[in-house]
Formats: C-alpha cells, structure tokens, sequence
C-alpha cells in the first residue's frame, strides 16, 4: 500500500514539473517585414504571415513596415487579411527613417494595434493613377470619396482620428510619430521591437474572433522571410528588371526566328517575356513607350533591306531611347527605370543591332560566298591558247577549269570569270 503512495504521489510531482514547464514556455510573437512597394507580391507575403501566425498560435503578428505606397488592390487585399484575422496584427513603422505613405496609411489604420518608431511618418495618402499621375474630372472625385470613406471607416474601427484619416486623403496631409500619437493616429510609439513588445503586454486588441488581450512581455521573436518564389517575383517587379527582362525576350525571340532551330535563344526570349509582361501587370506601363521600343527594333531590321544610308538606324536610336524613357510613366522615383540601367542598355541594343545591319549589308554587297556562284569575278590563268568562241584550259583557284571565251586568249594570260555553267567557265582578258 505504501508502494503504490509513493508511486502515485511520484507520478503526480511528474505531472505538476510537465504542466509547470508547459506553462513557462515564453508567448510566441511572429514578425514579417514589408518594405518597398505594394505590389502583388507584397500581398501575398503578408497573407502568408497571417495564415502562418493563427497555425502556430502566436500571440500576435507585428508588420515592420517601411513604403512609399503602392497598388490600390494590393492595399485593399491586405487590409482584408488583417480585418479577417484571427492573431491580433500590430503594424510597427519601423526602422526610424521608415514611412507608411499613401497605401500604407491604409495598411496602418486597418491594423488592430498601429505603432510607430521614432523618426517615422505617415500620410500623403491622396489617391492618384496607375502611374502616379493626378486623377481628374469625376473620376477623381469617385476615387477621392471612395478613398476617404474607407480609410475613414478604418479609423473609427479602432476609435482612431478619422478626421485627420480623412484629411490624409483629400489633402495629403502627413505626419511625424511624435505627432501621430498626440492626435490620435498611432497607438503608441515604440523605440524598438523589444521596446513594442513590453507595451503591447496586457493590451487589448479587436480581432476576427473578438476582443483579446495581448501577453507579449517575453516573448520569443520569430522572423517570417518570404520564400525563394516570392523573393524571384519580388525581384522580377522593379522596373529595372522588367525592362532588362523585356529587351533579353526581344533579342531572343529575334535570333530563333532569324536561325529556326537554335532552340536556347527562343527559351530564353519567351521566358524573358513571360516574366516582364507579369512584372508590367503591377507597374505602370505606358503602352506608347513600348510601341517605341517596338518601332525601334523593327527600323533597325529595315535598314538591312531598306537602303536609307543610315537614316533608319538613327530614328531606330531615337525611337528606342524614347520608348525606354517613356515605359514607365511615374512621377515616383521607385517606379521608373533608372538611368543607369536605361542608357547603357539602349546603347548595349543599338550596337548590336548596327553591328548585325552591316554585316548584312556587307553580305548583300558581296553576294554569295559559297558555291559555283563565288567564283564569278575571280582570277584565273590561261594554260592553253583559248580560241575566240573555242575552249581552252584556265588554273582557278588551285584546280584545272575548261573555259570559253569570245575573244582570242593566249596561254599565260590572266582572265576573269564572268559566269558559270556547270564544270564550264566563261572567261574574259583582264
């Protein structure tokens, strides 16, 4: 009897040392970092984070973000995944220097806790077109009303400043952390993750599941990064490389169809293709520059068999330099080609496709260089006397040839040859 005491008492002081170590394990806290632009890209990796954050249990999801803004769908798919979540999101403006313009305002006031580092702003989030170009007309007053009401409803979601939500709308009004907080913008302000997350302990949070309270004090931290797909596509959306990958498509479609067969070249051109046409669906792409860059390359081609002594060459330059300059039509610096990409790659082209219009000009000038037909305006040496309308022998070309001639030619002498007919050459005296 004292046995079986002693063992169940055993076994209960086993059960109390589990549930005590179960029960000190620190709050788990997922953090994914959104920088850059809002694209497609930047979408999927935050719904990703989400989806990730509620199957491991994490007390919360803090959005470190850091944007100039970006695409309208793109912020209203991530403003849906942070409403329809069931981990409380903290959006942390972070590191100091960051920013949530334009579609981040969005993103910022959408979140159940909003929190920014010192040196860090928010606003400017008047809407403009695809290109970064001001709407006008009734268009613009559609988009500005549609704008302000939801980033409005945002804001009074979480009983933050609507009134100045608003204003970040139609007057695109923006401010610091430090002011942010006094008006009511922001939840708090944060020097640091760690510094967030002993603030964020015992907070309150509104959720898809209801109101919950936050135990992040001690927390473990762990880092979401976005996978090998989303760090290609991410890639693949700056327009730098769009734009290399546009012209690599070009070329290599250009030299398969030139050469039916070479194979490597149309993989790469149709790949290239592919991958720049799915990065111009998420920038914004003038169309009149790309017929440009399109003209350009076809000017280029015609001046092989078009004589234009040079004329279409150049207008091929101006018109692919134009195009490129024109592509992407931004008023924002992230969404243009850099300079540096832009010129020596117009100049790279524009070489390449001189070099390939001379040498073939040179080809059409110089004929045929295999064949029979090559030896029409060589040299040769008479060996026998040659009869004038008779035949003689002629040494060509380092074999024996039987030629005829309509004048008289003596052994010895130099002739050229006018044409071929089979094994026969007509020759004529040099």
């Amino acid at each position: 009897m004292k046995k079986i005491t002693v063992c169940s008492l055993f076994l209960v002081f086993l059960s109390m040392v589990a549930f005590a170590n179960t029960g000190a394990q620190a709050p788990l806290v997922k953090v994914v970092r959104l920088d850059g632009v809002i694209n497609p890209v930047a979408a999927e990796l935050v719904g990703g984070a989400i989806r990730e954050a509620s199957k491991s249990n994490a007390e919360a999801l803090v959005i470190m973000l850091d944007t100039p803004g970006g695409l309208d769908s793109s912020m209203r798919k991530i403003v849906k995944d942070i409403l329809a979540s069931p981990v409380p999101v903290v959006t942390y403006v972070a590191p100091s220097g960051a920013r949530a313009a334009s579609a981040g305002t969005f993103i910022f006031l959408a979140s159940p806790v909003a929190a920014m580092a010192p040196g860090t702003n928010i606003g400017a989030a008047h809407p403009v077109g695809m290109g970064g170009a001001n709407i006008t007309g009734v268009m613009a007053e559609k988009v500005e009303n549609d704008a302000a009401a939801f980033i409005r409803s945002l804001a009074d979601r979480y009983g933050r400043n609507a009134d100045w939500a608003e204003d970040a709308v139609r007057k695109s009004v923006s401010v610091s952390e430090e002011d942010a907080v006094k008006m009511h913008v922001a939840d708090m302000a944060a020097d640091n993750l760690s510094d967030l997350l002993g603030k964020l302990d015992g907070r309150r949070a509104l959720t898809a599941r209801g109101t919950v309270v936050l135990h992040t004090k001690n927390a473990r931290v762990e880092y979401i990064e976005p996978g090998a797909r989303l760090r290609i596509l991410s890639v693949i959306t700056d327009p730098n490389i769009a734009y290399v990958l546009m012209l690599l498509g070009v070329i290599g479609i250009f030299f398969e169809l030139s050469n039916p067969g070479l194979i490597l070249p149309g993989v790469i051109g149709g790949i290239s293709l592919v991958l720049a046409f799915y990065a111009f669906s998420t920038l914004p792409v003038n169309y009149a520059g790309f017929l440009l860059i399109a003209l350009g390359i076809i000017m280029f081609l015609a001046e092989i068999k078009i004589p234009s002594y040079g004329m279409l060459s150049v207008g091929g330059i101006i018109s692919l330099l134009l195009g490129s300059l024109m592509l992407f039509n931004s008023s924002f610096p992230y969404m243009r080609i850099s300079l540096w990409v832009l010129l020596p790659s117009v100049f790279i082209i524009s070489g390449f496709f001189i070099i390939l219009v001379r040498v073939g000009l040179k080809s059409r000038r110089y004929g045929h260089t295999t064949g029979s037909e090559s030896l029409v305006g060589m040299m040769a040496e008479a060996r026998t006397d040659i009869p004038a309308g008779g035949e003689g022998d002629v040494f060509l070309d380092g074999a024996h040839w039987r030629a005829v001639s309509d004048e008289y030619v003596k052994a010895g002498e130099k002739v050229r040859v006018l044409e071929v007919t089979g094994l026969r050459l007509k020759v004529v005296r040099h």
